[in-house]
């Protein structure tokens, strides 16, 4: 694909958008204030265990790479977002340019994520769907170069990113059915079945996931349990929850951009297993399948906002080579200019809307969602650790307790080791974490830390230490009450790093500690 200086000019437009977005990305990482889950997977970084509780390490790892760089720092936390996004871009570009040779379709797949506001925006705020996504992609990348290439040893390439995938979130396995429709559904699955590649494959990603494996063959497979509780709890059927999951993706991948993708994965799909051809085969499977099971989690179950969004880049690619196949196809003339008029009017409007949202986070004063807000919602821990630290001024106190991880994790964040951070229950999520400093804790006062109501749980009744009342200190966001906490001195008591698995402080939170309880009777 050697463009002319026609063609030439969108890609020199496209790569202006995709320098000032990411410029404006990494604005929005150096100021905004971690959002508690993003301080939580940041302590994860600082601890040698092989895997945890909640996901596998690879945002630890991810965190780890950007803090090299920059330090503990707001950019140094979130910059590995900001490179996964960078590298999506780059393989979506390759697979659509190897599938089309058509510089628009190419213009079209690179700017998509650009104007999807959970990619163009969101990306810099790091959870472990950001660290699958470029893996995932890749493993996407690897598969469409066996199909064109006819080399098995690109197997071994998808094994590899497959391994690294659920490396980062156990939901890359969601792509199973994509990748058992490309080898079975074609004309070419015998071959393959005969081949040793496609099996060597599953070893590598097995390899590579092992540090996971072993970890939870040390922890009584404490991970799979857990998200074994996520995937099948059950609240029965609910229309709110319904309405959430589809207001989600309308808001998080666009309001024009959620049909356009769908559209053009549904005619990939049609295109695919009627002619069984394999590319469009695993492409639209890979999104519609999960797309589909996250509808019927739907129903019963809050789906999370962030649970589907590694699968919507690969419907990205789809839309952009089923844009292309229109007049390979023969589509009428006026078939290709409504595509084509939709497709710019998603790419405009999703990218002006992200700008927008830009704004108004870094620089208006204003507070449109109240305490619903996402991001102010987990703003102005700095109030409650400025009090805290006053409070630890006064009574000397040498350590801090909370009762919640996300509590636990921002203090640690904010606090940056300068004084020790325990969580003192819901020790099953702490398991191979480091010393957090005993030496500073035993024998000495601490302070506590809880939001109310949380501070009054009958967890305390079984807990031996002496509570005074120091202070109460609001969270609030841009002059919104959020939360207010309690701050207690704790005397008389030294937290347990590793109670019995059957204690109230070990077990974690609720939804799963409903499993850990009758797998403990």
């Amino acid at each position: 694909m050697k463009p002319s200086g026609a063609l030439r000019r969108p890609l020199v437009i496209a790569a202006l958008v995709i320098a000032a977005m990411t410029v404006l990305r990494i604005v929005y990482a150096s100021a905004i204030e971690l959002r508690t889950d993003e301080a939580y997977y940041w302590t994860w970084s600082k601890e040698g265990a092989l895997s945890f509780l909640d996901h596998p390490p690879g945002i630890a790892w991810l965190i780890r790479f950007g803090t090299a760089i920059f330090g503990d720092t707001l950019l140094g936390v979130r910059f590995g977002g900001i490179v996964a996004m960078l590298v999506t871009q780059l393989l979506l570009a390759d697979i659509v340019r190897r599938l089309t040779h058509d510089v628009r379709a190419v213009v079209v797949v690179v700017l998509m994520p650009e104007a999807a506001l959970y990619y163009g925006l969101l990306m810099a705020k790091v959870a472990p769907d950001v660290a699958m996504i470029p893996f995932a992609v890749a493993m996407m990348w690897s598969l469409v170069r066996l199909a064109q290439s006819g080399d098995g040893r690109w197997w071994l390439a998808a094994g590899l990113f497959a391994g690294l995938s659920l490396l980062s979130k156990f939901t890359a396995i969601m792509f199973a059915p994509a990748v058992a429709a490309f080898l079975l559904v074609p004309d070419w699955r015998w071959r393959w079945l005969r081949s040793p590649y496609p099996y060597l494959a599953v070893l590598v990603a097995i390899a590579v996931f092992s540090p996971v494996l072993i970890w939870n063959a040390q922890h009584d497979w404490a991970s799979f349990r857990f998200q074994g509780v996520r995937a099948t709890a059950n609240y029965g059927i609910s229309l709110r929850t319904i309405g959430d999951y589809i207001g989600l993706q309308f808001g998080l991948v666009g309001f024009v951009m959620l049909p356009v993708v769908l559209s053009g994965l549904a005619m990939t799909a049609w295109r695919g297993y009627r002619s069984r051809e394999p590319v469009a085969i695993l492409l639209s499977t890979a999104v519609l399948v999960p797309f589909a099971y996250f509808f019927l989690k739907s129903m019963t179950l809050r789906v999370g906002d962030t649970w589907p969004m590694f699968m919507w880049p690969v419907g990205f690619a789809a839309a952009a080579v089923n844009l292309a196949m229109l007049s390979k196809e023969g589509w009428s003339a006026q078939t290709i200019r409504s595509s084509l008029f939709w497709v710019d009017t998603a790419l405009v409007s999703g990218i002006a809307f992200v700008v927008i949202v830009f704004l108004y986070y870094v620089a208006a004063p204003w507070n449109f969602l109240g305490k619903i807000d996402p991001i102010g919602a987990e703003a102005g821990f700095e109030q409650v650790a400025a009090r805290a630290q006053a409070a630890l001024d006064e009574t000397g106190a040498t350590w801090i307790a909370t009762t919640d991880y996300r509590t636990y994790a921002m203090m640690r964040w904010l606090f940056r080791g300068r004084v020790p951070v325990i969580e003192i229950n819901e020790r099953g999520r702490f398991q191979d974490f480091r010393d957090p400093g005993m030496d500073r804790i035993r024998g000495h006062a601490g302070l506590y830390i809880g939001r109310q109501p949380d501070d009054h749980s009958p967890l305390w009744d079984r807990i031996p230490a002496t509570r005074a009342p120091l202070a109460q200190v609001e969270r609030r966001w841009r002059g919104v009450l959020i939360d207010t906490y309690t701050i207690d001195e704790l005397t008389g008591w030294t937290p347990e790093l590793s109670p019995p698995k059957d204690s109230p402080l070990f077990r974690w939170k609720v939804l799963a500690w409903k499993f850990e309880k009758r797998s403990l009777s």
